[in-house]
């Protein structure tokens, strides 16, 4: 058992690594930058199942670091939850397919909202219909998944995961976010805690 651990997480780290790493994170930075901190709009992230609760953790992740974001679910984008996305929006789709049927729906129903608002995807199929659409398109290397039918999302969300962290550090530093920032918008618990004692220290040491 211990063995078979280890090269479960010796092959999750190894699709880490295998990241393709090109000038399109440089876009997405740029474009979120542009939409979000210039023409005061926010990211608006979406995806369908675990694509879903990646991007959700995506969204949060990026408002408590000082860049607006909301997750909208695909499915409920057709019932009215397509209001919340504004002209100055950005949307961060993630599909590992780039096929997935909601979330190309929902690239029509925002453009007939809002035409041409730009589209950051997270994919493991960069030749794909989504992708095609998009203005920055960030690959996952499409590695194989550790589940044993080779079918459960598990190192492809793994994948997906640190390339949203990727976007949020570089965001943070792009903005000059600090340890006051992070304070201001987590007040509770521990982190809250710790970012207000840091903010303080630094402001000792000035």
């Amino acid at each position: 058992m211990k063995e078979e651990v280890i090269q479960l997480i010796k092959q999750e780290a190894e699709a880490v690594a295998n990241i393709p790493v090109t000038d399109q994170y440089e876009a997405a930075i740029r474009v979120i930058e542009e939409r979000v901190h210039q023409n005061k709009g926010k990211l608006v992230a979406s995806g369908m199942g675990k694509a879903g609760q990646i991007a959700l953790n995506i969204a949060t992740t990026f408002s408590s670091t000082g860049t607006p974001a909301v997750f909208l679910h695909p499915s409920d984008a057709q019932h009215g939850d397509l209001g919340v996305i504004q002209p100055n929006d950005v949307l961060l789709l993630i599909s590992n397919s780039g096929k997935t049927r909601e979330i190309l729906e929902l690239v029509n129903l925002a453009d007939n909202l809002y035409e041409n608002l730009p589209i950051i995807v997270i994919t493991g199929n960069p030749d794909s219909d989504l992708a095609k659409l998009a203005d920055a398109v960030l690959f996952t290397g499409n590695p194989d998944e550790v589940c044993t039918l080779g079918l459960t999302p598990s190192t492809s969300t793994t994948t997906m995961t640190v390339i949203g962290d990727v976007l949020v550090v570089l965001m943070m530093k792009k903005i000059g976010f600090t340890n006051e920032d992070y304070a201001k918008r987590h007040h509770g618990g521990y982190l809250g805690d710790k970012s207000r004692t840091q903010a303080r220290l630094l402001q000792t040491k000035k």
